[in-house]
């Protein structure tokens, strides 16, 4: 087995700031930040993870945790290759994956989870109206539909709470995702600063 890379999993519903936490932890300590939902929207259609993928989404089906893992795997080794991420010197932050329990499982061979960053709130409303602004600004038609959303919002509360389940209690820390993304940024970087520096 290769070397795991060392990562940082943040977790949180959509809305819950996850990219933007993640963003910010990647410029403040040089780490590399990776949203799984960008690996999926930039693979091209001729590559041979971008087959695999539409293969599946063309038919409206999920894809499959193998596979998802497999092009994660290519689209990191990819990185690497191209001088984007440097295993030994930086943490990998990793947003939207696993999704799954099985996912978690598989994902365990090639990462070594220091922290988990879980953004939560009682309220969902709140992170239904900024996708729905965030809709608007971006231009993001998948994320216009609430009756979408809300089933996005109760897929990710099923199956997270099994994913968590799957890690030490004591890695994971949690946040409240309610406030404003600089005051989240704080508490996380007051909780972990020996983990980002």
């Amino acid at each position: 087995m290769t070397d795991r890379y060392p990562a940082v999993l943040i977790f949180g519903p959509p809305g819950s700031g996850k990219g933007t936490q993640g963003k910010f932890l990647c410029s403040s300590g040089n780490h590399y930040h990776l949203s799984s939902g960008d690996i999926f929207r930039g693979l091209s259609p001729e590559s041979p993870s971008g087959k695999l993928f539409h293969q599946f989404a063309s038919k409206g089906k999920f894809v499959p945790d193998d596979i998802t893992i497999d092009i994660w795997k290519r689209y990191v080794s990819g990185l690497i290759d191209t001088n984007q991420y440097f295993p030994k010197n930086q943490l990998l932050l990793l947003d939207g994956i696993p999704r799954t329990l099985n996912q978690a499982k598989i994902l365990d061979q090639h990462v070594d989870v220091l922290k988990i960053i879980s953004l939560e709130s009682e309220d969902t409303e709140i992170f239904i109206n900024r996708i729905k602004r965030r809709a608007l600004i971006e231009r993001r038609h998948d994320d216009s539909d609430e009756s979408v959303l809300r089933a996005r919002m109760d897929l990710y509360n099923k199956e997270t709470k099994d994913v968590l389940r799957h890690y030490k209690e004591e890695i994971i820390c949690r946040y409240n995702a309610d406030q404003k993304p600089l005051e989240v940024l704080r508490d996380i970087l007051i909780d972990l600063s020996e983990t980002f520096s």
